[in-house]
């Protein structure tokens, strides 16, 4: 059975829109929007609220691949993509025109544009349900190939685990066109009870408005959402409606993960770190939450389904399994390819303890030469935040000549992160700029956006 004949035989899903607070049932979202079925790519640039949303729905049970996208992404790079894809149809909220395309009020709430001539003939694999950007921002025309049978396989892996049940009312603050925001959607699609789209920023009052309002039963986010949970004194509190917490994109400090763990323990909420990445469309591992406090740095065991093997020489994560996606796209004449296949080298590198238990060490491409040694940028990260009690640093290379260290807070002294670095890691204070910072730069979901930052710092622009 395939994902979209899987989430209409749930029978307690709504939709709510957090923008109007408008509620709709799935039954009332199925076949709601009057397209052509056609063998073709549709774009849609999603904002994660509910005619977004209902928009994907629609395209998804036809013979259509979607290709999800931002709304934010600059006009420039949309035209690009557009260009080199020729969608039949777009969604796009933030555009009244597109050059070459008829408008079409398809309801109320739904605008979409059709081209004027049909797609023209390229073909597309039978397997290809979906495409996935593998850069948020960049308009970089690389996606990620996956099928149907990737995204019930992962779904399904999933909710082996994961405790989403027909009463829970789960928002799509990670954005649905990113992989661990898609997940969180097909996941709540399945098996859970109400789906609140928003665009609302989980730092500002109107999302824990809604919080409240909706009784949200469960959150997810990135390490970087859980540094600013503890900033602002979240988990010195209870909510009553929340029951789990969802996790992945990086590595918990350690006094972050203790306070997580007490929380939950205290308040019998549960946590589950994961780890993921968009080629195995979604999930590869879970940290059980008993197990948090005990093994927190973790990315656990492999998810139902899939493994994990370490290669000898590289130390490299690799992951089997049926959710391993069908390869990437560069071009329209990619897509007549799907490679059939169920392993994936991760990039990056890990150990596993006596008990079966998986950990990254580092990212392979996350290195910096120093003076010809080799040196991991997020174990550095890492150290200083355990060092300094759980704050937030970022680290870059800068043309393989220094070592940048960003920081956060205010109260930190320049002076003590560059001992630290000098202490632990031999570093010299030639080789190291450290700066304070107060707005980090963010990828749409919510990750910090290295390539920003260390475009920034190579620029030559920056005083330290």
């Amino acid at each position: 059975m395939g994902l979209y004949d899987i989430i209409k035989a749930n029978e307690n899903l709504t939709f709510i829109d957090a923008g109007s607070g408008v509620s709709r049932s799935f039954g009332e979202i199925d076949g709601s929007l009057d397209i052509e079925n056609l063998r073709s790519v549709v774009f849609i640039y999603n904002d994660n609220q509910l005619p977004a949303i209902e928009t994907f729905l629609n395209f998804y049970r036809t013979d259509h691949v979607a290709a999800l996208l931002g709304a934010g992404l600059h006009e420039e790079f949309k035209q690009h993509l557009e260009t080199e894809y020729k969608p039949y149809y777009i969604y796009d909220p933030l555009r009244s025109r597109i050059p070459g395309y008829i408008r079409l009020d398809v309801s109320d709430a739904i605008t979409l544009f059709r081209r004027w001539e049909k797609p023209e003939e390229y073909a597309i694999h039978p397997k290809i349900k979906v495409l996935m950007s593998t850069s948020g921002t960049t308009g970089s025309p690389k996606f990620v190939r996956i099928s149907d049978d990737n995204l019930v396989h992962n779904a399904s892996s999933i909710l082996e685990y994961m405790p989403v049940s027909s009463d829970d009312v789960a928002p799509l603050n990670v954005p649905v066109n990113f992989v661990y925001g898609l997940s969180i959607f097909t996941t709540n699609c399945i098996r859970g009870g109400t789906i609140v789209c928003t665009d609302k920023d989980a730092f500002r009052k109107e999302f824990w408005t809604d919080f409240t309002k909706y009784g949200y039963t469960t959150l997810g986010g990135v390490p970087y959402f859980y540094e600013m949970l503890h900033r602002i004194g979240f988990f010195k509190k209870d909510y009553p409606s929340l029951k789990y917490l969802t996790h992945t994109g990086g590595m918990l400090n350690s006094q972050l993960i203790e306070v997580i763990s007490d929380y939950s323990q205290k308040l019998g909420k549960r946590f589950f770190a994961q780890y993921g990445q968009t080629e195995a469309s979604g999930r590869m591992a879970f940290l059980p939450p008993q197990d948090l406090g005990r093994k927190g740095s973790s990315i656990g065991v492999p998810i139902e389904g899939g493994r994990f093997e370490i290669d000898e020489e590289t130390a490299e994560l690799v992951y089997y399994g049926p959710n391993v996606s069908g390869g990437y796209a560069s071009a329209s004449s990619d897509l007549k390819f799907f490679e059939t296949r169920e392993k994936l080298y991760t990039g990056d590198r890990a150990r596993k303890d006596e008990e079966g238990y998986y950990y990254i060490i580092g990212r392979i491409k996350r290195i910096v030469k120093l003076f010809g040694i080799r040196l991991n940028l997020d174990e550095t990260e890492l150290l200083l935040k355990n060092t300094f009690s759980g704050k937030t640093f970022i680290c870059a290379g800068i043309n393989d000549r220094f070592l940048a260290v960003l920081f956060t807070d205010q109260d930190i002294k320049k002076e003590d992160v560059m001992g630290v670095l000098k202490e632990k890691l031999n570093l010299h204070a030639s080789s190291l700029k450290v700066l304070y910072i107060d707005n980090v730069p963010l990828t749409p979901n919510g990750k910090v956006n290295y390539p920003t930052i260390t475009k920034w710092l190579e620029s030559g622009d920056v005083v330290v």
